[in-house]
């Protein structure tokens, strides 16, 4: 039990005095300390609990890391420490866990800052595989799996031609590389569509990975992608329920007219979409609210995206997004060494505009909501799992130390 410390439970009210008590990793109750006291008075134990005094502390859900590549690469300029891409522009029978590496020197640093869950995403192609949530605790990788498929990771093209500096190709042949791309990905949704209504009319049907793999991103055509093992089975850690949900796609697209593209092909095949990045989701923002799409944003400490943009574009972006009445969640975007930073780019959002309260929100609830893990994690609630931090101040301070 964490006993008479101030008990933020993100989903409600902070609790003065509070107390968190749980068993095998999950949470039995949240309240203040009298009913704690009253709780114990009404039960049998059979030994005395763990008792930590966290007065003068706040207890907080363990951080999450929306977007990552921790586990996926160590050293970025060793490339024998990198497994972030696989071979080919369509591989979405990967999955990223299966790369993760449970002894990367990255992990417990991010750890010791109070980022307990993170979402690890394959890169390279147009649709790169499959999105993983890891705990960042374990000693395989089955002990750190919480979804082994979150979703699938698809990389939006262009939709007009780059006119920068350093770009040396012309525009027909950039348009004629964004008509392939794009062409490429309805292809690929078509088969898989196809391959889904085969398989559901005929069991036997044979089986292609890749597009088996793409089942669950449709409606009607759902399957039990993760099941739970390791530490979690044996925890009872309670991430189950999460496991038979339409997966979404987490689509990589920051231009207005990409955002516009994107959306549209996934609504119109009935299909859930996540907008990674979303620079330019302001400008979509109504359709945006009508499809219910919610944006990780990428990053706060980054330049403005065009040269007569406010210097303070990038600090905003998060308020703008709140204001909206957009969904969001914030990801670090830095270096994979530098991922233990992800509660100061929500931080920077705070210092222009974006409610405190709601910052915290964004990498706990909201960000469990968009992973499709909220049923356990996110929030301190009876019966979520027990991944919490406490702390000496808000987690978004540079000063607060995390104590456990």
């Amino acid at each position: 039990v964490l006993d008479r410390g101030t008990v933020h439970t993100v989903s409600g009210p902070a609790i003065e005095n509070g107390a968190v008590w749980f068993v095998d990793g999950v949470i039995s109750g949240v309240g203040t300390a009298d009913d704690y006291a009253q709780f114990l008075s009404r039960v049998r134990l059979s030994s005395p609990p763990t008792t930590i005094d966290a007065t003068g502390r706040h207890v907080w859900p363990g951080l999450i890391a929306p977007w990552s590549q921790l586990g996926l690469t160590e050293i970025q300029s060793v490339v024998a420490t990198n497994d972030t891409s696989e071979t080919g522009d369509l591989t979405p029978e990967v999955r990223a866990v299966s790369a993760v590496n449970p002894d990367s020197t990255l992990i417990p640093v991010t750890r010791s800052n109070g980022v307990l869950l993170a979402a690890v995403y394959p890169r390279g192609g147009t649709i790169a595989g499959q999105v993983s949530v890891i705990r960042l605790e374990g000693w395989t990788n089955d002990d750190m799996t919480v979804l082994g498929s979150a979703g699938l990771s698809v990389r939006w093209p262009n939709t007009r031609p780059i006119s920068a500096w350093w770009m040396d190709r012309s525009d027909e042949d950039q348009m004629r590389d964004i008509r392939q791309g794009q062409k490429a990905i309805k292809d690929a949704f078509d088969a898989a569509e196809a391959y889904a209504r085969a398989k559901e009319g005929d069991p036997n049907h044979p089986t292609d990975l890749r597009w088996e793999a793409m089942r669950s991103v449709f409606p009607g055509f759902v399957a039990d992608l993760a099941p739970v093992t390791g530490s979690a089975a044996v925890n009872g850690d309670p991430v189950t329920k999460s496991q038979a949900g339409q997966r979404p796609l987490f689509i990589a697209a920051n231009d207005v007219d990409q955002i516009n593209a994107a959306v549209t092909f996934a609504s119109e095949r009935g299909m859930r979409c996540v907008l990674v990045g979303g620079q330019d989701a302001p400008r979509c923002a109504e359709l945006l609210k009508k499809h219910d799409v919610p944006v990780i944003v990428m990053g706060t400490h980054r330049m403005p995206r065009r040269a007569d943009a406010p210097y303070d574009e990038p600090f905003t972006l998060p308020r703008v997004l709140h204001e909206a009445g957009l969904r969001f969640t914030i990801a670090n975007n830095d270096d994979t060494a530098h991922e233990r930073n992800l509660p100061y780019a929500a931080a920077m959002a705070v210092a222009h505009g974006l409610p405190h309260d709601e910052a915290v929100k964004c990498l706990t609830l909201t960000a469990a909501q968009i992973l499709g893990i909220a049923d356990a994690y996110g929030s301190l609630e009876t019966g979520k799992s027990a991944t919490l931090i406490v702390t000496t101040g808000s987690p978004l301070e540079v000063t607060t130390a995390i104590e456990w």
